[in-house]
């Protein structure tokens, strides 16, 4: 069968992952900058992530004259968490957040909200910068994100795969569930996050009934299964592919060399 699959090249390692909505990035101004926010890196591991919480605020640099843009993308994994929660971004303390004030204070062009979302991975390791306050959310700095002209100018790229430059560490250990989209081209990906953004009532537990909820592109299939043995995620030359659903849940590719085996 003739692949109906998309390519889209975006230099960026994804932990993101999910700024595929990005109509807010229509900027106008002058330039501005981006702050020294990874001058100094820690690497951190977590564990025991699956079904927990987190946000990522995207906050963007650049020149609308020269229309180049990156996002310094900050993840609120290991903090924030209520006495007896791994919940990194309750909501309550995500409501009360002004993105529009932080804007100001960072000096930013534009601002993303990426999330809530839902970890579907157990274990992740980051490279993380500097730490900052977003009105009661503490949120380390993990990546810089170029931002394509694709995802600036709004379009949906649900079931389109990207190339994507990543240094964390990621795994779900064996006997977890896990929610595969496979291509037509036989090719498989692993979701590593559930997406807040397009649905809010979307519940980890209703996770394995998803199929039935997706619009899925010409010739991709949905599965989910129990895995026997721990799933590691790695890279090609630090480079690995994502995709997201149409409800905004990311994906990763796996299957050598992309990961120690394929479920």
């Amino acid at each position: 069968m003739k692949s109906t699959t998309k390519k889209l090249h975006v230099t960026t390692m994804l932990k993101l992952m999910g700024v595929l909505f990005i109509g807010a990035l229509l900027l106008v101004g002058c330039s501005k900058p981006k702050p020294a926010d990874d001058a100094e890196l820690k690497r951190m591991q977590f564990d025991g992530l699956m079904g927990t919480r987190y946000t990522e605020f995207l906050m963007v640099w650049g020149s609308p004259i020269k229309k180049e843009f990156v996002a310094g993308v900050y993840n609120t994994v290991g903090l924030n968490h209520p006495a007896g929660s791994k919940d990194s971004s309750p909501q309550d303390k995500l409501d009360k957040v002004n993105l529009k004030e932080v804007e100001k204070e960072m000096k930013a062009l534009s601002h993303v909200l990426n999330g809530p979302r839902l970890w579907t991975i157990d274990h992740l390791g980051v490279n993380t910068g500097k730490k900052r306050d977003f009105q009661g959310l503490e949120a380390h700095w993990v990546m810089w994100f170029p931002i394509p002209d694709e995802i600036r100018e709004g379009k949906d790229l649900s079931y389109y795969v990207m190339s994507a430059l990543r240094d964390t560490d990621m795994h779900i250990n064996k006997g977890s569930r896990v929610y595969i989209l496979d291509d037509p081209d036989g090719n498989s990906f692993v979701m590593k996050s559930a997406s807040l953004i397009k649905d809010p009532n979307q519940k980890f537990e209703d996770l394995q009934n998803l199929g039935s909820r997706l619009k899925l592109a010409e010739g991709w299939k949905w599965r989910t299964k129990i895995l026997e043995q721990d799933l590691v995620f790695k890279t090609k030359d630090g480079k690995s592919f994502i995709v997201q659903d149409d409800i905004g849940n990311t994906y990763d590719r796996v299957g050598e060399p992309y990961s120690n085996y394929k479920p």
